[in-house]
């Protein structure tokens, strides 16, 4: 796991780092020095892996789409995170970390959310552990994920409306730091995707890579070997990408493809598709892809998925783009809409608006009959009932 890996530096081959003011450098470099040790710790391991099979429910299945098997001809397996509590892969991360907050002292929880989903997961570990919650969430995905704020207000959670810029998860982002900067002895912030300063992208891909951890096993009881032929997923900051890939980086055999969020096109002027439309520049603590102008300014993403309209990428998946380890494709909205319907129907599988991105871009690849594919659903879509609801006669 050398090649695709982060290095001592924090960096993904030109991408990752640490860009912090100074105030929160303490923060920062505390994590970093105590997060590996931490993670391979006896007790951390007992406790992390107790809760992951107790309280969130794993592993969770691997499910093989007899549908999607014979439309696309060949194997196609679905990593059901939709099941676990809380109904996304988000509950493996914010478990991991409020058990590491926990360890270095930290009273206080703070989060960043998009569609709700690891606003959701950082709220139910807090009334696990019984510490306060503060999650910083944009106005415009407060309005369209209501079910999810309702949810984490009902945890005992603050949920604070952001109202700059287009008051989505990059402003949430903003306001997050902004607090975590305001508090930094007593708070620990809960970054939920790789994204965020080293040691955040590789302590959330770690706390992630249960994920392809199980998928190994389960292809092993499956199919006889431990890989896929491919391995699909969705991808806004990227942890449930990073956490589907982690055991498979280095491995020549296995396939990557991420699907990210066209929007109402790349060229729209209407999209997410960071990795297509982006340019190197720092956000949120980080050296990536982002999508701005030609003076640095970070120009407002767009997606019908709230969980993916970030207008960056984790360091990790701007690295195997670049380095052409990962084919991206970008979804646009009509296309995820199409794919998730398409699942309900035929599966009896409501998928999150998100995963839907990821079972759009079995489209646009050409599989052979002896291919296995995994395809990580990394959300279910109770909290996209709005958005279905008013598309549902279109599709």
């Amino acid at each position: 796991m050398q090649k695709f890996s982060v290095d001592s530096n924090g960096y993904y081959g030109e991408f990752g780092g640490a860009f912090v003011p100074e105030i929160l450098y303490k923060c920062v470099n505390d994590l970093e020095n105590s997060y590996l040790r931490i993670l391979e710790s006896e007790k951390f391991k007992r406790e992390f892996e107790q809760l992951l099979r107790d309280y969130v429910g794993r592993p969770s299945p691997l499910y093989l789409s007899q549908q999607l098997s014979e439309r696309f001809g060949c194997k196609i397996y679905l990593k059901r995170e939709d099941l676990n509590h809380t109904g996304a892969h988000k509950i493996n991360n914010a478990i991991g970390q409020i058990l590491i907050a926990r360890e270095m002292g930290k009273t206080r929880i703070i989060a960043e959310t998009g569609a709700g989903q690891h606003g959701v997961a950082a709220a139910t570990v807090c009334a696990l552990m019984q510490m306060p919650c503060t999650v910083y969430m944009g106005k415009t995905d407060v309005e369209r994920q209501a079910v999810n704020v309702k949810k984490m207000e009902m945890l005992g959670a603050t949920v604070v409306p952001v109202t700059s810029g287009n008051m989505t998860l990059k402003d949430a982002t903003n306001e997050a730091i902004r607090d975590w900067c305001s508090h930094p002895e007593e708070t620990h912030y809960i970054i939920g995707s790789t994204i965020g300063p080293h040691p955040y992208p590789d302590l959330v891909a770690r706390l992630q890579s249960v994920i392809s951890k199980e998928i190994k096993v389960q292809l092993t009881e499956k199919e006889g070997r431990d890989y896929p032929d491919y391995l699909v997923a969705c991808v806004g900051g990227g942890s449930n990408a990073a956490g589907t890939i982690y055991e498979y980086l280095d491995n020549d055999r296995v396939r990557i493809v991420l699907a990210e969020a066209g929007g109402k096109g790349v060229d729209s002027g209407y999209s997410a598709a960071t990795i297509q439309l982006g340019t190197i520049g720092v956000l949120h603590g980080c050296k990536t892809l982002l999508m701005q102008t030609e003076d640095g300014q970070i120009t407002e993403p767009y997606s019908i998925s709230a969980g993916l309209d970030y207008p960056g990428v984790g360091p990790i998946h701007a690295n195997l783009a670049s380095q052409h380890r990962a084919q991206v494709f970008p979804i646009n909205d009509d296309e995820a809409l199409l794919a998730a319907f398409e699942l309900t129907r035929r599966e009896g599988i409501i998928p999150a608006l998100e995963s839907a991105h990821a079972l759009a871009a079995l489209k646009k690849v050409d599989f052979n009959p002896d291919d296995v594919v995994v395809l990580t659903l990394s959300g279910r879509g109770d909290k996209d009932l709005e958005t279905y609801f008013k598309y549902e006669n279109q599709f």
